[in-house]
């Protein structure tokens, strides 16, 4: 039996109708494939993850997640029904307007508005606290996870996509100022929940506000790592004036809720931090997607992602030694 005839036999039972058709929709970097499957009274998305064929409802992140998020009121998709035996959700029809399609369309000009909006969600979502021996608090950017994505960045970044360019022999001296700014990032007395993906694709404008999806992978962390990942997306560049005002936003919001002990210099300096080190992690994923799964989609966001590394190395003497040796890279990419 083939995924859709699965996901139609989840559908027609809890759906009370017949699925007419089932579309295969793009989905994210995983190994997670998307369907919008479309009854004769209305639609659904149906998610097919192998992982969780290999798990249990009580263990699987996702599902852990959405009831976690579900509880404290933060907007995601409500949970139709599950199939775990054959690894599928079935879940609301949320529409396909992602935060990315503001830009460019006649609701470019609510895009601040929206993005405020979505940094008061990321707030509550970085208010809720739990048991440090359950996911998704027992798991954080401690210095394995962050080495981990630094490594991923050297082996398919600078030794596979950018190998013409990039002088290997100097992997192992930029490996170890990776090392050091790791050490500076990792200070779990400053640690939230964070989403982990919390990017301009992974938020849904419906009903005309903002919904989360793609929230498996949280993990406690700075609160500056997912303000980073909208602010300093790989898929929309935000106006100068906008990215100083949201940071400020974001700041002034932590420290309202009781959420942060840092002054502003520190939170801007973390976030500087933070930011070369998720947008190097975006570079390492994005050149794996390319060379290694053969899929283009990844590649056009490359270069915008390297254009934002200049700015970090510029304001940080932290970040000094490694933006010499990412010289090349960075000259490469504005030729």
């Amino acid at each position: 039996m083939t995924i859709q005839n699965k996901i139609s036999d989840l559908f027609s039972a809890h759906c009370s109708n017949k699925a007419l058709s089932i579309i295969k929709i793009q989905g994210d970097a995983s190994s997670r494939q998307y369907f919008r499957v479309t009854g004769t009274n209305g639609s659904a998305i149906a998610c097919y993850d192998p992982a969780f064929e290999t798990s249990t409802p009580d263990t699987y992140p996702f599902l852990i997640l959405h009831s976690l998020l579900s509880r404290h009121s933060i907007p995601v998709p409500a949970l139709i029904a599950i199939d775990a035996e054959n690894g599928l959700l079935l879940l609301e029809d949320c529409g396909d307007l992602l935060l990315q399609n503001l830009f460019g369309s006649l609701l470019e000009h609510t895009a601040p508005e929206r993005y405020r909006e979505i940094i008061d969600i990321l707030i509550q979502i970085q208010s809720i606290q739990g048991h440090n021996n359950q996911i998704p608090f027992s798991i954080s950017f401690d210095h394995e996870k962050l080495m981990f994505e630094f490594d991923f960045f050297i082996t398919h970044g600078l030794l596979g996509y950018f190998s013409a360019v990039f002088d290997q022999q100097a992997a192992g001296r930029l490996r170890h100022e990776f090392e050091t700014i790791a050490e500076i990032l990792v200070k779990p007395e400053h640690f939230v929940l964070n989403h982990r993906d919390f990017h301009s694709r992974n938020i849904l404008i419906y009903h005309e506000k903002p919904l989360i999806i793609d929230f498996q992978d949280a993990r406690m962390g700075l609160p500056q790592y997912d303000a980073v990942s909208l602010i300093r997306d790989s898929y929309v560049k935000l106006s100068p004036s906008l990215t100083e005002e949201l940071k400020e936003y974001h700041y002034n919001a932590l420290y309202n809720h009781g959420l942060t002990t840092m002054s502003l210099d520190e939170y801007l300096f973390y976030f500087d931090l933070m930011a070369f080190q998720r947008n190097i992690k975006a570079i390492g994923t994005f050149s794996y997607q390319t060379m290694v799964k053969k899929n283009s989609t990844f590649q056009h966001s490359i270069a915008p992602t390297l254009s934002y590394l200049p700015e970090y190395i510029n304001a940080r003497k932290e970040l000094k030694t490694a933006g010499k040796i990412l010289q090349t890279l960075l000259d490469n990419t504005a030729a």
